[in-house]
């Protein structure tokens, strides 16, 4: 399973899902379909769920799930201006809402040289690189997170697909094996 912060972070990225299209956005960039979901070597399955209503603000479940155990929950917005922000994370009984949610996307298209902040983070979109995982062969995105006063990790994202490998700041990599 991958860390809080990278899960937190990062889940949006998985979010690149079949379905309605967003303002600014090419259709299924960030999509957001209720039931796709993805599996990685870690064991973990992250999987979208129905629209629901928090405080509100309409968001999308993205749950992180290891063997048949609900582990958390990130709450992403998906914007009109095509943007995507983390708004909270359920953890067990727990509903962690941000009073300043973190920008996981900002309108797509993403392209190399682009870069934003989310709260501690800066991220960096740096190349487009070749990378085959379990799941397949792709063109991805590299998205270079830095945190402040810290290591970088690096996530590899595919739009209309998600993030298809994650490689932590200690070299640890987690390739994506299926989606659906």
């Amino acid at each position: 399973m991958l860390p809080a912060p990278t899960r937190a972070v990062f889940a949006a990225l998985l979010c690149a899902l079949p379905g309605t299209a967003l303002a600014t956005a090419p259709a299924g960039y960030y999509p957001q379909a209720a039931g796709t979901a993805w599996t990685y070597s870690s064991g973990e399955r992250q999987v979208l769920g129905a629209p629901a209503t928090y405080k509100g603000v309409r968001v999308v479940p993205l749950s992180h799930v290891l063997g048949r155990v609900l582990v958390s929950q990130d709450l992403l917005e998906y914007r009109a201006d095509g943007s995507v922000w983390l708004r909270g994370l359920h953890t067990g009984r727990e509903l962690r809402w941000y009073a300043s949610p973190l920008l996981v996307y900002p309108a797509a298209p993403l392209q190399p040289g682009q870069s934003w902040r989310s709260g501690a983070r800066t991220v960096q979109v740096t190349e487009v690189r070749g990378v085959t995982t379990p799941a397949g062969t792709f063109n991805a995105l590299v998205l270079r997170t830095q945190e402040a006063g810290g290591q970088a990790q690096e996530t590899f994202f595919v739009p209309g697909v998600g993030v298809v490998r994650y490689r932590t700041a200690d070299g640890r990599t987690t390739d994506l094996t299926a989606r659906r």
